[in-house]
């Protein structure tokens, strides 16, 4: 074979792998297109994403909802604001999941986004039992993204917070478990992989907000799961000093993230609590492991993981040992250079794109 046939043999081999693996030639549906500020003949999105998180919380779910929204590689197909732990000093109301979603859109109105995505309220409170779902709107969503049958894009279901809207939507229809991927941010340290940290609690802050929630998705069914336990999540420090010097100027949106983040700094210091002059945002990792896959081989090929089996998850929202759980990832580094740097460069294209 001549030179010139190997070399068209060669692109067409390459262009069917793109197609494979990559969904290449597939078209967005409105409200999905890629960042306008890359090329979508570069970059157009490879996976489809569900969102959800307790937005009315800690802000780093604010950050993590930024970064996604500016990712042109993911296909945003929901946005779920999700409840808190009942009485959280965050927001200490009854409809934390409503004003969760109220965060939501706040952040898609300062970035000019309009209702460029769906937004959906999720449920209010926890589970009240591991078998009874907590019907929503946000767990109607995530079925039906779930069931679709008219793409090969994967789907993955991102969450920053509990668990409860995919709980109840694996009760309603549990089905869509070999159909998705949950990447979670949540749980406590395993002992033999990290040790906790100082003055630490037994009961992990996410996979408090519903231990039963927990138990429906870790011991009632079969989904795949990429797990960023607290001893991962914690490892995304974002200091002050990068806050004031790459966030805070990059228009509206840096200054509302800024000053979320600032409003919890000034909070810590009237309660006398010394937080010093970084800050975990550890949702971000969502976006790490979705947006920032290689290009080849598709993976979060910069971050490391063990694959170990499920374990239990007790009432007490502790892990007991499971000799027939099916394996999960559990990350335990993280690359905090590629995702801050990310974020840090789409924010100010964000901003040079206005």
């Amino acid at each position: 074979m001549n030179f010139r046939k190997k070399n068209r043999l060669y692109a067409l081999t390459l262009m069917f792998f793109l197609a494979s693996v990559v969904g290449f030639g597939q078209t967005n549906n409105a409200g999905k297109k890629p960042a306008p500020w890359f090329s979508d003949e570069l970059i157009r999105p490879r996976m489809r994403v569900i969102i959800d998180n307790d937005f009315s919380g800690d802000p780093d779910g604010l950050f993590q909802l930024v970064h996604h929204l500016l990712s042109p590689s993911v296909e945003i197909r929901a946005i779920i604001g999700s409840h808190l732990k009942a009485g959280d000093p965050f927001d200490p109301s009854n409809v934390t999941a409503a004003n969760a979603k109220k965060k939501v859109d706040e952040v898609l109105a300062l970035m000019n986004l309009g209702k460029s995505f769906p937004v959906f309220q999720g449920s209010n409170a926890a589970l009240e039992s591991d078998s009874v779902p907590q019907h929503s709107d946000a767990a109607n969503a995530i079925i039906q993204e779930a069931m679709r049958n008219d793409t090969k894009l994967p789907l993955y279901v991102v969450c920053g917070a509990g668990l409860t809207d995919l709980a109840s939507a694996l009760l309603i229809k549990p089905e869509i478990a070999s159909r998705l991927t949950l990447i979670w941010i949540g749980g406590p340290e395993y002992v033999e992989l990290a040790p906790p940290p100082p003055g630490y609690t037994s009961l992990e802050y996410n996979l408090g907000i519903d231990i039963k929630a927990g138990q429906v998705v870790f011991n009632k069914s079969r989904i795949p799961v990429w797990q960023i336990p607290r001893s991962s999540y914690r490892q995304v420090l974002i200091p002050y000093s990068s806050l004031v010097l790459k966030v805070k100027g990059q228009g509206k949106i840096g200054a509302y993230l800024t000053g979320n983040l600032e409003r919890i700094m000034k909070l810590a210091i009237q309660y006398n609590f010394n937080i010093g002059e970084t800050y975990v945002i550890g949702d971000s990792p969502l976006v790490l492991l979705t947006a920032l896959q290689s290009s080849f081989e598709a993976d979060p090929s910069s971050s490391r993981y063990v694959l170990r089996p499920a374990p239990l998850i007790n009432s007490q929202g502790l892990y007991e040992v499971n000799t027939t759980g099916r394996n999960i990832r559990v990350y335990t580094e993280l690359d905090c250079s590629l995702l801050l740097e990310d974020f840090f460069s789409k924010l100010s294209l964000f901003g040079q794109s206005k």
